[in-house]
C-alpha cells in the first residue's frame, strides 16, 4: 500500500484516503463481492482495498486511459499478495470501455475517473450492476467545493447534479459517507 501510495505522489495522483480506503474493503465484503468494476485505476491504493474486501475468488476489473498507471498498480496487486488472476486490467477511456462489460454482471462499481463524466458513469454502473449492488463516487466533496455558494467550475457542477440525480433516483437507496473527500455510495433496488 505505502509504495502505491509512493508512485501517485511521485506522478502527482490523488489516490483514497485510508478513511475511503476502509470503507471501500467494508462495502465490497458486505456486498460479498465476486466481480467489481473500478473507473480510474491510478497507482492501485483503491483496487487493494477493494480486493481486500472481495471474496477470494472475486476478480477486480481495472479501467484506466494510462496503460503505465495500470503497471504501477498490477506490481501493487503482486506486492499486497494478490494472484495474476483477481485483476483485469483494462487500457482506455471508461465510457468506450464499460458498454462492453455484462449487463448486471457487477456487486460493486468504484467510480473514480472524469468528474465531468459521472452522469454518465452513473448511467453505466446502473446497467452493470445486480439488484443489491452498490455504487460508490469518491471526491463528491470537491475540497468543500460542492456546498460553497460561490462561483464553481464546471466539474462541480456536475458533481452537483450527480449529488441531485442519485438522491431523487428511485432505483437507488443513497448515503454520502463523510470519509475522504466524501464518498457517494448508493444500493440498487
Amino acid at each position: 500500500m505505502r509504495w502505491a501510495r509512493d508512485r501517485a505522489r511521485e506522478a502527482g495522483l490523488p489516490s483514497v484516503s485510508p478513511g475511503t480506503g476502509a470503507a471501500l474493503r467494508m462495502l465490497a465484503a458486505t456486498a460479498d463481492a465476486k466481480a467489481v468494476a473500478e473507473i480510474g485505476t491510478g497507482t492501485g491504493v483503491s483496487g487493494i482495498h477493494l480486493l481486500h474486501g472481495m471474496r477470494p475468488d472475486g476478480v477486480l476489473t481495472t479501467v484506466d486511459p494510462e496503460p503505465e498507471r495500470q503497471q504501477f498498480a498490477r506490481q501493487a496487486f503482486r506486492a499486497a499478495g494478490f494472484a495474476g488472476n483477481r485483476a483485469r486490467f483494462i487500457p482506455g477511456r471508461a465510457l468506450d470501455v464499460l458498454p462492453r462489460l455484462a449487463d448486471g454482471g457487477y456487486d460493486l462499481v468504484f467510480c473514480d475517473g472524469d468528474r465531468l463524466e459521472s452522469l454518465e458513469y452513473l448511467a453505466e454502473s446502473l446497467r452493470l450492476l445486480r439488484p443489491g449492488g452498490l455504487v460508490c463516487f469518491e471526491g463528491v466533496f470537491a475540497d468543500g467545493r460542492t456546498v460553497d455558494s460561490g462561483p464553481q467550475p464546471v466539474e462541480v457542477l456536475r458533481l452537483r447534479e450527480l449529488l441531485r440525480a442519485v438522491r431523487e433516483s428511485q432505483d437507488l437507496i443513497p448515503s454520502l459517507l463523510p470519509v475522504g473527500d466524501g464518498l457517494l455510495c448508493a444500493v440498487k433496488r
